[in-house]
């Protein structure tokens, strides 16, 4: 132990360093060894194993090295458990603090209990700072002492408190440089999007000169338009916080009402990593005890069909394509895809949540569960069980022109307006106008919507599901 403290920097979903309380404890207290740990357990976890999130968190971590390097000391990379590394780079290091942004999913709160553990028996401490929402847990506990249940509510407190002062870098970092395993455990590539701060920065001040952060409450369902931010990935990495955010619309002063829509919904990613970190049983079940009971389908061919986009629903189609190439996808269809495999296809939550966390950049263990649980009705604030997604009238209202589905199902190309999101209805003659013959070029809807409805409802009533929850 040198005279001078030591802090390791254990750097995971907080990949800046501005605006960073952990890192600017850590530098505040002397000298600092950034660190970053592939952890297997996480890497080759099936809900991890996400090429184009892999290849982000990649680029991500090459910019974060960049930026400790400006500031006088680099990343250092090690491969294996947490529980090993932390207290041997610690040990290496002559470190007598680790300090980290907290946390809250399952595993990482028994990953940080065993690496604490671990660690004190170095008679090093562990210090979690900051974590990964904009309110900390402890300034929103509700009435019942326990948080919120319901996101109205809990956007009224959330909404009340001041959003932080922006936290400055480290002028310098200085420690000593450790030997780094580097980071060709990551897949290399292109990411999907551009990737770290500056990146990140990028979007967020393009998203308010464009204007589509004062018209969000009109465009954000707009899917043909794609008037969101786009800012999920860079929030899911830490790349950006949630405070950033907050400051660069002007929460400081109060937000402006024509930007309020896009605040609340800023809040629930918040909301949802609250509720983990309160309610962790909802990482692996239903959230509503007797939702855990209902009767879900194995149907492995209906499953794959809705993966690749090949169920007929034109929107459903479009949204799984979307993802399949771009990582990415706009939230509306997000909900109605979701809702399709749950309502339509009767097949369990979980199987559609895994297949959104391989494919999404942006995904999210707090706020992927969270959006599939209210589709499902099984979870908090849910969507009451028997409200289910018409997928033809969303896309009716949410796709007028039919332009996103086009875009993504090339097949449905030159299918006139009127048909574009029931092609199977159109005459055959208009098929052979139209280049997409349905049960050739293009599927048949695999189930029937109105039927399979009424199936999901029974479903949901038989595990003990009542009218009177929409209340």
């Amino acid at each position: 132990m040198t005279g001078t403290p030591r802090t390791v920097m254990w750097f995971r979903r907080d990949l800046r360093v501005d605006d960073h309380a952990a890192l600017a404890s850590a530098a505040a207290r002397g000298e600092v060894v950034p660190l970053w740990v592939a952890d297997p357990a996480l890497l080759n976890a099936p809900h991890h194993r996400s090429p184009m999130r892999l290849r982000f968190l990649r680029a991500c971590l090459e910019a974060l090295d960049a930026q400790l390097r400006d500031l006088g000391i680099g990343l250092v990379v090690r491969e294996g458990d947490p529980a090993v590394v932390v207290p041997a780079v610690a040990s290496d290091a002559g470190a007598d603090l680790v300090v980290v942004t907290d946390d809250v999913t399952p595993y990482a709160r028994r990953r940080d209990a065993a690496v604490r553990d671990a660690l004190a028996t170095q008679g090093v401490a562990f210090d979690p700072v900051g974590g990964p929402w904009r309110v900390p847990l402890g300034d929103l506990e509700g009435s019942s002492g326990n948080g919120y249940l319901v996101f109205t509510p809990f956007f009224k407190a959330w909404d009340q408190v001041p959003v932080a002062g922006r936290i400055a870098p480290p002028e310098l970092l200085t420690g000593p440089a450790l030997p780094s395993d580097g980071l060709g455990c990551l897949p290399a590539g292109d990411p999907p999007i551009a990737a770290g701060p500056a990146a990140a920065r990028a979007r967020l001040e393009e998203f308010i000169r464009s204007g589509r952060a004062d018209g969000y409450g009109e465009g954000r369902d707009d899917l043909a338009a794609d008037a969101t931010s786009h800012l999920s990935a860079d929030l899911r990495m830490g790349v950006l916080s949630p405070a950033q955010v907050g400051r660069a619309i002007g929460a400081v002063g109060g937000v402006p009402k024509a930007r309020q829509p896009f605040w609340r919904q800023l809040a629930w990613r918040d909301f949802y990593t609250h509720h983990m970190a309160r309610h962790p049983v909802v990482a692996g079940t239903a959230l509503k005890e007797h939702f855990r009971h209902i009767e879900w389908d194995d149907a492995p061919d209906l499953l794959a069909a809705w993966r690749e986009g090949r169920t007929g629903f034109p929107l459903v189609d479009a949204g799984m394509r979307q993802m399949a190439v771009t990582g990415w996808m706009h939230n509306r269809a997000r909900m109605v895809c979701a809702s399709v495999l749950v309502k339509d296809l009767l097949i369990d939550w979980r199987r559609g949540e895994a297949v959104f966390m391989r494919g999404l950049v942006d995904g999210d263990p707090s706020n992927n569960n969270g959006g599939w649980q209210w589709t499902a009705g099984t979870g908090t604030d849910a969507a009451p069980y028997f409200r289910v997604f018409n997928p033809f009238l969303q896309a009716k209202r949410f796709d007028p022109t039919g332009a996103y589905v086009r875009r993504w199902v090339p097949e449905l190309a030159q299918v006139p307006d009127r048909y574009i999101h029931e092609p199977w209805t159109m005459p055959e003659a208009e098929q052979q106008a139209a280049g997409c013959r349905i049960g050739v070029d293009y599927p048949e809807p695999i189930v029937d919507h109105a039927t399979r409805r009424v199936e999901a409802i029974e479903r949901y009533k038989a595990a003990g599901g009542r009218y009177e929850e929409a209340a």
